[in-house]
């Protein structure tokens, strides 16, 4: 197919040269294919079909041109500015990589235009033999590099203690590399046919250098689109350890050029103990080294696990003191009650969290536990069927992670420890000793009185914010009204923690109740017991005791917690829902969006007539024809084929729905949360790579090999 490009181009000087220089050194201009050859339905560019062969070619017009004697035809380029060009492109690179750029500066293409379209040198700088050979190993090493990212291969390969002394074996990179010489890559074989056989090819050093410039290059593409579509949102994830370090998960949402909302996974972010160093490097990483402008940020959540709630929310107080408009919010893909839970600053509800993790990973780890769980449940409810089955089903489920997690615990409490008692207890070879050594310890831990205090206290303290969150993972009419609904949430509270008396009463009461059927002695816990022995006239009642040191702060925590995460501008963004036509028409078009709109007033590109556009967006819903449905979602209505006669409209629909508070509606733009799960799911702590995981989770994102080598280049001479 080469050969029959080059005899239609009437091209003689490149009839001497092979496919493989044709594919890798000269590109053809798009206008010389017939349309059919060309497929522009690729998710990432304008590609051709695997057939095409140009055929539209004007060799005589320039005849018949009188001016066409006082040019070249074909533009040459001298050997000055062909290295100038490379030279410019390479420093473009390295500029990108380390994100000194301005963010709105334009990739400008170091092109030159042909009149005739003729093939053009792309890699023109006319290289001596040991550059041509470097960069050709490099290309190598980087593709197999890519691979190991992409098929989650760890780097290392045997444990140096698995292996007997004097023995030398490969590493998984190097067995790659050697793999490839012996599959025939001539430049590898030169390349090292002289080295000895115990050494390595590729230095560690090496090794992580390229690494970094992969993950930049994949991280790179997202960002640029990311730029783009200018207003984003910073999202992170539970704390990870990556080989023995914790780092925190940053993914980030933006709207494509598609109109499609986006969720990412962009890299990790070291974690460090003071929140106010981590507040610091989160900021300059996100704007120095990833190259953000957090001017466009308009949302920031942070899912988090028991312990770190306080330090995270350091992190977001110091983000919106120099960026207002990057409200926090609560993030969709985590339950408001499981949120709020794991905020509350008592260390028994961390521990009881944690014990609630361990529990339902361990039935999840084994299919007979959970058949032995269903036999019990078919026992203690066999005169309640119904309830019985709800609850076998839900056990099925990541039930951790449900806006009644703990109504759900409260009900399987008795069914839970009588399995894990007979499990533990089982003489037969039934059950492996990992499983009966965990089932002894859980069985232990959830038979204390502190963690059945805790649990019980916690259902109720959050049964007043159940229904309020799990409107907010609803539809969007759903989540509009919600807002309105938190001042009677907050009331209800408030009521609460006034009456905190009367409520602990009843809440302890029924852990005692709780406690009486598993028969658990009803306690103080034993740490304060041997606190207290030397403090004889101390007397505290359990009933006192865990009023004072779990009901009172549990409460006073959610309310602050709710009036945080839901500020005044965070409601406002909210009640801006009421642009989408299936809230307007519940509303019967009776809304006033400018009102809240005026926090976006700066994003909007015709602030002046907001007002006239917003009245003609009504009218245009009001009076819509009988067959025509109302749009229930923002991405419904960013679909639209007429939203851009409405830019103000299409400018506010596009910054509520990168708020993270908002669900994603379409879940194959959701993968970022889901691949980054996978991968901490499936690879070992120790070989978990904080490079490697940016390319297996983006593992669909084209990259580049020359750029990558010219800016390995660039950068480590």
């Amino acid at each position: 197919r080469c050969q029959r490009w080059v005899e239609n181009c009437r091209r003689a000087d490149l009839e001497d040269k092979t496919p493989d220089q044709l594919n890798k050194h000269y590109r053809l201009c798009a206008k010389h294919f017939e349309t059919s050859m060309i497929c522009r339905s690729s998710p990432y560019r304008t590609v051709l079909r695997d057939n095409a062969v140009p055929t539209i070619f004007d060799l005589t017009s320039h005849l018949n041109n009188p001016h066409s004697r006082h040019r070249k035809r074909i533009k040459e380029l001298s050997e000055d500015e062909i290295r100038t060009l490379k030279q410019q492109k390479i420093d473009e690179t390295f500029e990108r990589q380390q994100a000194t750029q301005e963010l709105n500066e334009s990739n400008e293409q170091n092109a030159v235009a042909e009149e005739g379209g003729e093939e053009q040198e792309e890699e023109a700088v006319p290289l001596t033999l040991e550059e041509r050979e470097n960069k050709d190993y490099l290309k190598s090493l980087f593709e197999i590099l890519i691979l190991m990212g992409k098929q989650n291969i760890p780097l290392d390969g045997h444990n140096v203690d698995e292996l007997p002394e004097g023995i030398f074996t490969s590493d998984n990179f190097q067995a790659l590399l050697e793999y490839r010489i012996n599959a025939g890559d001539e430049v590898l074989r030169k390349r090292f046919e002289m080295t000895a056989v115990n050494l390595e090819y590729c230095s560690k050093t090496q090794q992580k250098q390229m690494l970094e410039i992969c993950e930049s290059c994949i991280r790179e593409e997202t960002l640029r689109e990311v730029r783009d579509s200018h207003f984003f949102s910073i999202v992170t994830d539970e704390v990870v350890d990556i080989a023995g370090e914790e780092h925190l998960p940053v993914l980030v949402r933006f709207v494509d050029d598609s109109h499609n909302l986006r969720e990412e996974f962009i890299g990790f972010l070291p974690y460090e103990a003071d929140p106010e160093i981590l507040a610091v490097k989160f900021h300059t990483t996100i704007t120095e080294k990833w190259g953000l402008n957090m001017e466009y940020c308009r949302g920031q959540a942070y899912i988090v696990s028991s312990g770190f709630a306080s330090k995270m929310k350091v992190v977001a107080t110091r983000l919106l003191e120099k960026y207002p408009q990057a409200v926090y919010t609560l993030c969709s893909s985590c339950a408001l009650n499981v949120w709020l839970a794991k905020s509350v600053p008592v260390v028994g509800v961390s521990i009881a969290l944690g014990t609630i993790e361990e529990v339902c990973c361990l039935f999840n780890q084994s299919p007979q536990l959970l058949v032995e769980l269903d036999n019990t449940i078919s026992v203690l409810f066999q005169n309640n069927e119904v309830k019985g089955n709800e609850l076998k089903q839900i056990c099925r489920s990541q039930w951790t992670g449900r806006h009644d997690t703990f109504e759900v615990l409260v009900d399987l409490m008795q069914a839970l420890v009588l399995c894990l008692d007979a499990v533990s207890s089982d003489s037969s070879v039934r059950w492996n000793n990992f499983i009966v050594g965990r089932a002894f310890v859980l069985s232990s831990a959830l038979t204390d009185f502190d963690f059945i205090v805790t649990i019980v206290i916690l259902k109720n303290v959050l049964s007043f914010t159940r229904a309020f969150g799990k409107n907010l993972q609803g539809q969007t009419s759903d989540v509009f009204f919600a807002a309105s609904s938190l001042t009677a949430v907050l009331h209800s509270l408030n009521e609460v923690m006034e009456n905190i008396e009367v409520y602990h009463e009843f809440w302890f009461e029924e852990a005692t109740n709780l406690a009486t059927k598993l028969d658990v002695q009803i306690k103080l816990p034993g740490k304060f017991r041997r606190a207290r022995q030397g403090n004889l006239n101390s007397e505290v009642t359990s009933e006192n005791y865990y009023k004072e040191i779990l009901s009172v702060p549990t409460v006073e925590h959610i309310i602050q917690e709710l009036k945080d995460i839901f500020s005044e501008q965070h409601l406002k963004a909210l009640k801006c829902l009421s642009l989408v036509p299936s809230v307007m028409g519940q509303l019967k078009f009776n809304t006033s969006e400018e009102h809240h709109a005026d926090l976006y007033k700066n994003d909007l590109p015709n602030p002046d007539t907001l007002s006239a556009e917003l009245h003609c967006w009504r009218i245009k819903w009001k009076h819509r024809g009988k067959d025509i449905e109302l749009p229930a979602t923002i991405y419904e209505a960013l679909h639209l084929p007429d939203i851009k006669f409405f830019p103000n409209v299409y400018a506010l629909l596009k910054v509520l729905c990168i708020l993270p508070v908002m669900k994603v509606e379409n879940e194959k733009y959701e993968v970022g949360r889901k691949r980054l799960k996978a991968y901490l799911k499936n690879t070992l702590t120790e070989q978990r790579s904080s490079n490697l995981a940016v390319l297996n989770i983006n593992f669909d994102i084209k990259h580049d090999l020359d750029l990558m080598v010219d800016t390995y280049i660039k950068l480590y001479p």
